[in-house]
């Protein structure tokens, strides 16, 4: 176990979106290993607590806040309150997201603004809200989550496709703005990770086949793990990733090249 005050991000604290399950989860964790202050949010609010609990019975220090993306005041709230407990958030994972399956024709207006308003304007929301702090601090790092799907299209994801592809232009954006500042800003499009939300649309029959099956047309030849994309943030957040901004870190076992 490492202790909170080792390791290359000691003294900082870092806010992780959708930090309750998966990816979020493995970031969280993997950050708090690295010696950063953790802020778990998620819109299931018992699942934040409990994932900042567990960092903390590990000697880490961590909060869980209930937080919905799409609620700006929600958001700006928990920076306020992750500022006054942990410190200032100078990392900034943005993991929080929902998927679609469905025909084109048969989306709605509702449907489409739902999953834009959480995957890219969630992802706009926890970005406003923390770079004045690392304006303030004249260093920053802001890793956001996009999608594999979002590189090469995807058949009947459209409205999920489409938003991690904003994802990926809006953190191509602000790397350019803010690179001036000392702020990094990278996205991880993750390509077949094995989570909670693959695992549900394998249980409706919606990757075809088995993720197991999927794992043959794999070149790596396994599933993607939440962990792989936790090592990825955690090098992109440290210092040692200071020269990297604006780029398209692909964590997908060779599916997308």
């Amino acid at each position: 176990m490492s202790e909170p005050h080792d390791g290359p991000l000691a003294g900082r604290t870092a806010i992780v979106t959708g930090g309750a399950s998966g990816i979020g989860l493995a970031c969280a964790r993997r950050l708090a290993a690295d010696g950063a202050a953790v802020a778990v949010l998620d819109r299931n609010g018992e699942g934040a607590e409990a994932a900042a609990a567990t960092l903390r019975d590990r000697g880490h220090r961590a909060i869980g806040c209930a937080v919905d993306v799409v609620d700006r005041a929600a958001v700006d709230a928990a920076v306020a309150r992750t500022t006054d407990e942990l410190g200032a958030p100078l990392v900034l994972v943005t993991s929080a997201g929902k998927d679609f399956f469905g025909r084109f024709l048969d989306l709605t207006p509702e449907t489409w603004s739902e999953i834009v308003g959480i995957n890219l304007t969630g992802t706009f929301h926890c970005c406003q809200a923390v770079i004045p702090g690392m304006v303030a601090a004249g260093w920053g790092r802001i890793i956001t989550i996009s999608s594999s799907s979002a590189q090469g299209g995807q058949e009947f994801m459209a409205p999920y496709a489409s938003a991690k592809a904003g994802v990926i232009g809006l953190t191509k954006s602000l790397a350019r703005e803010f690179g001036p500042r000392g702020i990094t800003v990278n996205t991880i499009p993750p390509g077949f990770v094995d989570t909670p939300m693959l695992r549900a649309a394998e249980a409706k029959g919606l990757l075809g086949t088995s993720v197991e099956e999927n794992e043959k047309r794999t070149p790596v030849r396994r599933v993607g793990r939440p962990d792989d994309i936790a090592n990825a943030a955690a090098f992109l957040a440290a210092d040692a990733a200071g020269y990297i901004t604006g780029q398209i870190i692909g964590v997908n076992g060779g599916r997308v090249t």
